[in-house]
């Protein structure tokens, strides 16, 4: 090696280890060619330092990436795989992780068909990031499976979700609820500080669902309210959560005017409608995830009569 280094020009040649918690992550390698005098004292010291702080950098990001690897792995194992049609809804949903290194974890949807071919949609974020917002996601997450189960009223879900968020050390989310029954062609929805949701109708303009805000869950001790909404074959609803429409260089309402804007056509395939919504609106630098989760009513099929 040293006849080769010698070949190449090189006269002085100083190797320093790169250590970082006791292991050795690799090597820093200093050669000289053209300046013709030896490495000094000064310059192994210098190059420890280099070396030391080149180590810490080298491994706080290789345990950030595990910590973004571990947290994305549990986040996507609790998502639901629903199918595309549930009673009388065609649905479609995506999940993108967030653009930061370790911002990932609270954002979840659900899917849950009920009785009576009625179907729970549901939409939440916890607030936090990383491993542990990805387990209370998951912990909220079942428990709303398990409350749907009981057909109760959207605002008495939420009430007895805020109770068992309460119950989770510092665990602060929002969450929409709602439940389309496809017989009476509406949804009921209840909202704990969740951005409202998009009502999409054939031959009308995009809106933003007037409902009362709420509360996040897990604050306590507020009532939360019950909204009834039409949704006839053909109209859609789109739900999200606020990485999707959130930018620090933006405005909320202007970028709440562009979600609607952008949901113009509602004749737009949902699996198209979810990338199109994710590649528009979704910045690369965004330090949130996103769930978005868009439902389609649609007429509920009859069993052939027999004789």
């Amino acid at each position: 090696a040293a006849v080769l280094l010698g070949r190449a020009g090189v006269h002085s040649y100083l190797a320093v280890p790169l250590i970082a918690r006791g292991e050795v992550l690799g090597a820093l390698d200093l050669k000289r060619t053209r300046n013709p005098e030896p490495f000094s004292e000064d310059d192994v010291l210098l190059a420890r330092e280099l070396a030391a702080r080149a180590a810490v950098q080298i491994d706080n990001a290789r345990w950030y990436q595990n910590a973004r690897d571990t947290a994305l792995t549990l986040q996507r194992s609790l998502l639901p795989r629903h199918p595309s049609v549930t009673g009388g809804l065609e649905v479609a949903s995506r999940y993108q992780p967030a653009g930061a290194t370790i911002e990932v974890g609270g954002d979840w949807f659900d899917v849950i068909p009920l009785e009576d071919d009625k179907t729970a949609l549901v939409v939440g974020d916890v607030m936090g990031s990383g491993i542990s917002a990805a387990a209370t996601m998951g912990r909220l997450r079942t428990a709303t499976k398990a409350l749907a189960s009981l057909d109760l009223d959207p605002a008495r879900i939420l009430e007895h979700l805020d109770r068992i968020t309460d119950g989770l050390e510092q665990a602060i989310a929002t969450c929409l609820y709602a439940v389309h029954d496809p017989h009476l062609r509406q949804c009921r929805i209840a909202n704990a500080g969740h951005l409202p949701p998009a009502r999409v109708r054939p031959g009308r303009p995009p809106e933003l669902l007037d409902l009362p805000t709420g509360v996040p869950l897990g604050v306590g001790g507020v009532a939360f309210s019950t909204t009834t909404v039409g949704l006839e074959p053909g109209d859609q609803l789109v739900l999200y959560t606020d990485g999707l429409v959130e930018t620090r260089r933006h405005p909320l309402d202007q970028r709440l005017e562009t979600l609607l804007t952008l949901l113009g056509d509602p004749r737009r395939p949902l699996e198209e409608l979810c990338d199109m919504l994710l590649r528009t609106l979704h910045q690369p630098d965004n330090h949130d995830d996103v769930a978005l989760l868009v439902a389609r009513a649609q007429p509920l099929t009859r069993d052939a009569p027999t004789d």
